[in-house]
């Protein structure tokens, strides 16, 4: 787990070293342990990393260059299948002097080019230098695990894992004037910026599964993987189960691999409580495992989490924190470095430090719920009566809507006047989501509202929880189920196996209930998340008013009456508006420190 970052300039104009320099301590936070930047000013081009140890310690500094000095890599997150590339690599002859994952990558580009990068497992965001072609790429994993932003002026590409990183030299220098409008159109229908639009005009999110090459005359963008390619089958209970339980376990296996303490976090729901179930078969000391949990029984998992710890024989640690955490969201939004409406980052950097005392590396039950319809929304929606009767375009519609956090009209009507004749036309759904419907029309309604939330959801809000928020304490989160084998399978298998007659996860907790007992299986759903919507009412009520009258950004772009009146009444009880709240709170807390 690393921070990457660099610049590739077209005219051959170098960067100030300095400039570097300031790139790489504004990602400190992700690699405290080594820095590298391998740069050619003649060129014009550097690429440089901040290192968070993990897997071959001593020997896995980079950037990795090649040995004719005209190949050099660097990579955020891990390749965890780098023991078995490594030894086929040697069969054939192929010379490897670490045992480190990124000199993997270099070898097998030099070997076998860009297309040999679809043999790696793992989560990465990897930048190759290659003088050979005079050019640069960029390369993001299957589904966007791992971060990785880019500038493209036409003159200077800079990219970066994080923003903040790259803000100097991109339109963000230009404050709060740089913002793209359009992607706060996006935010509060989705409650976050969905790929590839980012906060910042010219700034764009590089896509899950692509990769880019930047060249003296252009870029080329290529999808390297295509979730949409696979097609539902139908399965045998007894078969299913075998193939899901055989990936699930090796895809965990392969996440153990580290040279330093790992554990995982565990709140005793079935995603994480499977993780660690499996983690135990193949070790043999007991998992370290992690929870917080809260004084208001509403919110607290604590006693599930103690229940599979004790089942699986972990060392489990749990600290009650304080619910009210909204103090923390400013610390949060600066290492998110965009706008989030989503509470639970809050909680999850709390345990994040929680862990961050004990270990380098979590294993997360991230991805389950998505792959195999965990969450309430997927029950409601196709609960309804009269689904199965719509046709496609309004059961799109339909599904979208259910989703979004703003309708089209009621953001037009918190508009300021300007700001809504520049985006009347702009559709979110047409802009964001119509695309994927149209790639996963061969499937099932069920799988193509879950592909719709694999390619949206995830990499734009789910996976950038454990993400950042392990990152802010440096710490790598590994998650299992978004090994590539089993987001085949998952869309290899049909809506029946996920949610029958309103049961989530229908096969997936059929197939797990003999190692995690059938309480933990089969235990009601409870977000991770805290209250916010009642502080809203009562005790934070002051907080949020000064918060969203204080925005210079808010009254920019919102009509105060309009913003006030969602207020008064959430106070008085006549609606609830704690999503839409929360979404403009986190816009004005996240702009303030550029007011």
């Amino acid at each position: 787990m690393c921070g990457i970052f660099g610049y590739w300039d077209r005219a051959r104009r170098a960067l100030p070293a300095d400039a570097l320099e300031a790139m790489a301590q504004r990602l400190a936070h992700r690699g405290p342990d080594d820095e590298g930047i391998w740069s050619q000013p003649a060129r014009g081009v550097a690429i440089g990393n901040r290192r968070l140890s993990i897997i071959d310690i001593g020997g896995g500094h980079q950037p990795m260059v090649s040995d004719d000095g005209q190949v050099a890599v660097v990579q955020n997150g891990e390749i965890f299948n780098y023991i078995e590339l490594a030894a086929d690599m040697r069969a054939r002859g192929i010379e490897l002097r670490t045992h480190s994952d990124t000199e993997v990558i270099l070898r097998l580009y030099e070997h076998e080019g860009i297309a040999g990068l679809a043999k790696l497992n793992g989560m990465f965001a990897i930048a190759i230098d290659d003088a050979r072609q005079d050019a640069m790429y960029l390369v993001r994993d299957r589904i966007g695990v791992k971060p990785l932003y880019v500038a493209d002026d036409g003159e200077r590409v800079v990219f970066a894992s994080e923003l903040k990183a790259m803000l100097p030299w991109t339109s963000a220098r230009n404050g709060l004037d740089a913002i793209d409008l359009e992607a706060v159109h996006h935010y509060l229908t989705f409650n976050y910026i969905p790929a590839p639009w980012t906060i910042w005009q010219g700034v764009k999110h590089v896509m899950p599964g692509t990769w880019m090459k930047f060249t003296r005359t252009g870029v080329e963008t290529h999808r390297w993987w295509d979730l949409s390619l696979q097609r539902e089958q139908h399965y045998e209970f007894n078969a299913w189960a075998e193939e899901f339980m055989s990936i699930l376990d090796d895809a965990t296996r392969i996440r153990l691999r580290a040279d330093v303490p790992w554990g995982a976090f565990l709140s005793g729901g079935v995603d994480s409580s499977t993780i660690v179930g499996l983690m135990a078969r193949h070790v043999q000391s007991p998992v370290k495992t992690f929870c917080i949990g809260f004084a208001d029984p509403r919110f607290d998992e604590s006693e599930f989490a103690a229940e599979a710890a004790r089942r699986f024989g972990c060392e489990h640690t749990m600290e009650v924190a304080e619910l009210n955490m909204l103090e923390r969201w400013p610390h949060v939004l600066y290492h998110l470095d965009q706008p989030h409406g989503d509470a639970s980052f809050m909680p999850t950097l709390r345990v994040s430090e929680l862990a961050a005392k004990h270990v380098k590396v979590v294993l997360t039950g991230d991805g389950g719920d998505e792959l195999f319809a965990g969450y309430d929304k997927y029950s409601e929606f196709f609960g309804r009566d009269g689904i199965d009767a719509l046709d496609d375009n309004t059961f799109r519609r339909s599904f979208f809507d259910s989703i979004s956090l703003f309708t089209p009209q009621a953001k037009l009507a918190l508009y300021q006047d300007s700001v809504a004749k520049h985006l009347s036309s702009i559709d979110s759904f047409d802009a964001a989501a119509s695309r994927w419907f149209d790639e996963s029309a061969h499937h099932g309604r069920l799988n193509q509202a879950l592909y719709l939330d694999m390619q949206l959801l995830l990499s734009g809000n789910n996976l950038v929880k454990p993400d950042r928020m392990g990152m802010a304490v440096s710490i790598e989160a590994r998650t299992p189920f978004l090994d590539w084998r089993m987001m085949e399978l998952a869309f290899r298998s049909g809506g029946d196996t996920k949610l029958h007659a309103g049961d989530k996860k229908h096969w997936y907790k059929k197939a797990v209930a003999p190692m995690i007992g059938h309480d933990l299986a089969y235990r009601k759903k409870q977000m991770f998340t805290v209250p916010v919507g009642e502080w809203f009412r009562s005790s934070s009520y002051a907080w949020l008013n000064s918060t969203l009258e204080g925005s210079g950004l808010l009254a920019k772009l919102f009509k105060a009456d309009v913003v006030t009146g969602m207020l008064e009444q959430h106070r008085a009880g006549t609606a609830n508006f704690t999503r839409e709240l929360r979404a403009l709170a986190a816009l004005a807390l996240w702009a303030k420190p550029f007011e």
